[in-house]
């Protein structure tokens, strides 16, 4: 079996994958891994270097430019590219302390440094139009606001407002950048990437602001890699006038680049240029800025062509237990390679565990301090802003201090939240109806499709009189029935809810979300569906965290309204895509719930492809503990994700302590066969047997999303949905004359068809 294919499908490792003759694990004499040695010492054309997180790429990459330019390569033939600025100045500085002094380096540059390189290279030689780079965010903000209002010139005032919403701009400022990335048109990008309909306009305002672009002679950032591009493409004397000239290019987090740093990778290379590309694919969470998976796999070689596979499967970060969690949790994905990781002798022992509910969050940290440790070396990580919510409050409401990766993530800062919070005061305090400010919010989160200006004054006429104005009133006039019937729905609302004073907050703000049709409007006002979900998630949130402070609905006003502040001794609270290539003694990643994380919902249903996507985003969560992990679903209503019961926690902390001890007990495990991998890549040995309460799912006879079955009842049908712990999961089949049926796969009378 090619070593491309899944471990989950009983492959055995492919020839690049089997261990040398000593365990990777241990150093050789010059403090290199024997793989890392490989590395650095591959001869011949292209390579894929595969590494695992922690797996020290950096010492490895570094000793690979020095061995090169030992072996008489000039550093002038020699490009290094790294994914961003800090990692190449990082790269950069450990290059420089390991070079012999006075030796000449390489080029170490960032795609978007190399293609402004070549913009100004091709606009000096005539073949590209000069234009000026747009740096600030101000210019390019006001850029987007333009085109938008010209796309919807034609449209109403309240649907151009909406539009101009800061959250709105920016997702269209993304779009513009992703069919930039993926080199595609923006009407394809838009259907395929299944944006709302009210974000129609985006395929017409994104024309317009190319035609703006090109009429001030400007660019954006990622102009810089799509024109110097294009042109390469379109004009064979251009390429040749960039290509011939490198001898090795290294690329870092190959598994990131989009498709047209990928294809300015390959017009650089030419045929002459050797390519290392170094990434694991097991990390590539940024498919929404364009990487794909299949760019360390299938797509290298399309690109390419053939290339010597080399493993970095040793991690310095943390102990053998987290490192069996991560080979179990990402067995499940079939596109990626079939390599182990494996943790390094001297490293930390890692503990594991998982619980449930605010009380293992704070326990967890409680013991963290009382060890004497930092509360600014632990991190909770959340799937989603939304979840981040909850955390907030508990620490809040426990005094443990803590700082936001985005500032403004703060739950006193979020809008929604700042609404939500006002309902409850109007509730409590009847005289906010007589405040034109307090109104305004209260009418604007969530949106009622209205312009805010005309908001403005109709708040002010309902302060002054506290009556609804006539239908010939000037503040309605203009406005269309099913917005005079929305806003004057909302005004019942609040007049209504002093004499609501006695609920409680969650019952309170359950009625002002059905009032309202609040999940709707979020859902029709949010640019992506996942937006949406994330809002209307907020929702929950917030009504779930109003339920545990019921009897002081006070405290829970102020702890949405107080605002704080990052502290720099805090716990941080980072989603998982901020914490890519970071790392912490501590982390607890919170929320793990079925469609929390893996993220899904009943109008973005988990393809085969998005369950892979989440499945990728929880393996980079759990491998940037060091000393230890701990996983949190929420409990109540909320069943566990389906990633907990994958990764096997319990019995990977078990094995961890085993050897910790040099145990010769045996252990019960669910699967042996990735556990004496392990052992025997590692060189110790432990006694194993099988766990036969808890045995581990069949990942090969799992069902799919796709997967058509028979019923012996409803007849044929496709499965729609598949959730919860794949050994017992439930499943959504779409059957061809019953409809849609929810079943617990494990009783159901099912066949499998081919």
């Amino acid at each position: 079996m090619s070593g491309f294919e899944s471990l989950s499908h009983g492959g055995q490792p492919s020839n690049a994958d089997a261990a040398p003759t000593d365990h990777p694990v241990q150093a050789t004499c010059d403090g290199l891994t024997p793989e890392q040695l490989a590395v650095v010492e591959h001869q011949g054309g292209h390579a894929r270097v595969a590494a695992v997180a922690g797996a020290g790429k950096t010492t490895t990459l570094v000793r690979r430019v020095l061995h090169l330019l030992e072996s008489g390569e000039h550093p002038k033939r020699l490009l290094v590219l790294m994914f961003n600025r800090a990692a190449r100045d990082d790269f950069r500085a450990k290059l420089q302390s390991l070079a012999p002094p006075a030796r000449q380096l390489p080029d170490v540059r960032t795609f978007h440094s190399i293609g402004h390189r070549l913009t100004q290279s091709l606009t000096r030689w005539g073949f590209l139009a000069p234009r000026q780079l747009l740096q600030a965010d101000w210019q390019r903000e006001r850029l987007l606001r333009q085109a938008i209002m010209q796309a919807l010139e034609a449209g109403d005032s309240e649907t151009r407002e909406s539009a101009l919403e800061s959250e709105r701009i920016e997702a269209f400022g993304q779009f513009c950048d992703l069919v930039k990335a993926e080199m595609t048109s923006p009407a394809a990008l838009f259907e395929r990437l299944e944006y709302a309909g009210s974000e129609r306009h985006f395929v017409d305002a994104f024309g317009i602001v190319e035609t703006m672009l090109e009429a001030s002679g400007s660019m954006t950032y990622a102009d810089l890699l799509c024109r110097p591009l294009r042109c390469l493409e379109a004009n064979p004397e251009a390429c040749q006038r960039v290509q011939g000239f490198l001898s090795h290019v290294i690329v870092d987090e190959y598994q990131d680049i989009n498709e047209a740093q990928l294809r300015l990778l390959k017009m650089l290379a030419g045929s002459q240029a050797r390519v290392m590309a170094v990434g694991d694919a097991n990390q590539c969470i940024y498919e929404w800025r364009g990487a794909r998976p299949d760019a360390m796999l299938a797509r290298f070689e399309g690109l390419f062509g053939q290339a010597s596979d080399y493993p970095l499967s040793v991690t310095f970060r943390h102990g053998h237990g987290l490192a069996l969690a991560a080979n179990y949790a990402i067995r499940g994905n079939r596109a990626r390679r079939d390599q182990l990781c494996l943790a390094a002798p001297q490293n930390p022992v890692t503990r594991l565990g998982s619980g449930t509910g605010a009380a293992a969050l704070l326990a967890a940290l409680e013991r963290w301090r009382d060890a004497g440790r930092e509360t600014g070396d632990a991190c909770v990580l959340v799937r989603s802003w939304s979840l981040s919510v909850s955390v907030q409050l508990q620490l809040l409401r426990a005094g443990i201090p803590f700082r936001l990766a985005q500032e403004e993530r703060f739950v006193f800062r979020l809008p929604l939240v700042q609404a939500l919070a006002g309902y409850l005061q109007l509730a409590r305090e009847p005289r906010r109806l007589q405040d034109p400010a307090h109104l305004l919010l209260l009418f604007s989160q969530p949106t009622t499709f209205v312009a805010q200006e005309r908001l403005k004054q109709l708040v002010e006429t309902l302060a002054r009189t506290q009556t609804w104005p006539g239908k010939d009133s000037v503040v309605l006039q203009g406005l269309k029935p099913v917005q005079r019937r929305n806003l004057k729905k909302r005004w019942q609302l609040l007049c209504e809810l002093p004499s609501l004073a006695a609920w409680s907050p969650a019952k309170l703000l359950e009625h002002v979300v059905d009032a309202i049709d609040a999940e709707k409007v979020l859902r029709r006002s949010a640019a992506r569906r996942e937006k949406g979900d994330e809002d209307v998630r907020l929702l929950d949130v917030l009504i779930e965290q109003a339920g545990e402070l019921a009897n002081d609905p006070e405290g829970f006003i102020e702890l949405l309204r107080n605002p704080v502040e990052n502290r720099p001794d805090g716990v941080l609270i980072s989603t998982v895509h901020g914490a890519k290539g970071l790392e912490w003694p501590l982390v607890i990643v919170w929320g793990l719930n079925e469609e929390d994380f893996p993220h899904f919902s009943r109008e973005n249903p988990l393809s085969p492809e998005r369950l892979e996507e989440e499945r990728r985003l929880y393996y980079v969560a759990i491998t940037r503990a060091r000393e230890r992990l701990l996983l949190i679903q929420d409990g109540g209503d909320h069943r566990p994700s389906r990633f907990i019961a994958e990764t096997s926690v319990e019995e990977c902390d078990r094995i961890a302590g085993a050897l910790a001890r040099d145990d010769s007990a045996s252990v019960a495990v669910r699967d042996p066969r990735i556990v004496e991998r392990y052992l025997a890549a590692v060189g110790r040995q432990l006694p194993l047997t099988v766990d036969s309460i808890s045995p581990a799912p069949a990942m090969d006879s799992a069902w799919r999303v796709g997967d058509r079955l028979r019923h012996a009842n409803f007849g044929t049908g496709e499965i729609v949905v598949v959730e919860g712990d794949p050994a017992n999961p439930v499943i959504e089949v779409r059957f061809d004359g019953a409809g849609r049926r929810r079943l617990i796969a494990t009783r159901a009378p099912l066949e499998r068809l081919a």
